[in-house]
């Protein structure tokens, strides 16, 4: 009984660590395998634009309608295609913003589409996460999306994009 008492007293069970230690690696090969078949990003520079920053009530109106929350289950699909995108900065609310056309190349209809946008400052450094999406697009349809960029026009000096699904 002492035994017992002095190895609890001195560190965990080796059962319990050699269990952390199994479940810490799995996680590393399992998040490994994750990371490989992420979506490819389309990464392009963006030339500086003058812009005037949105008013208080333009960006509130932007933070409502910008999407930041990612699908669940969403993955890359083979049958999405990013056919087009570029960044734009228009007036009012929807200042910054990248706007393109997904293409559904697919014999059966994707339950739901989601464009991801990264976006990066000067030095590099990623500065937000940004999304549209849309639902059902049928066999051979064409999606036209716009994501609303909550950055400054003055901040981003580049973006990427994917395209991303459930089937």
């Amino acid at each position: 009984m002492q035994q017992a008492l002095t190895a609890r007293a001195f560190g965990p069970p080796r059962r319990r660590v050699l269990r952390a230690v199994g479940a810490g690696a799995g996680a590393v090969a399992l998040g490994g395998c994750l990371a490989a078949g992420g979506p490819d990003y389309e990464r392009r520079a963006v030339e500086p634009r003058d812009a005037d920053p949105r008013t208080t009530e333009e960006m509130a109106v932007a933070e409502a309608l910008a999407q930041q929350d990612a699908a669940e289950g969403a993955t890359s699909l083979d049958s999405l295609r990013l056919r087009s995108h570029e960044y734009v900065v228009a007036d009012g609310y929807t200042g910054p913003a990248v706007r393109g056309t997904v293409a559904n190349e697919r014999d059966e209809t994707v339950s739901v589409v989601e464009l991801r946008v990264r976006v990066y400052d000067d030095a590099g450094a990623q500065i937000g996460r940004f999304l549209a999406s849309t639902g059902d697009l049928a066999p051979g349809g064409t999606w036209r999306f716009e994501a609303i960029l909550l950055a400054s026009p003055a901040d981003v000096a580049a973006y990427a994009a994917a395209v991303l699904g459930v089937p």
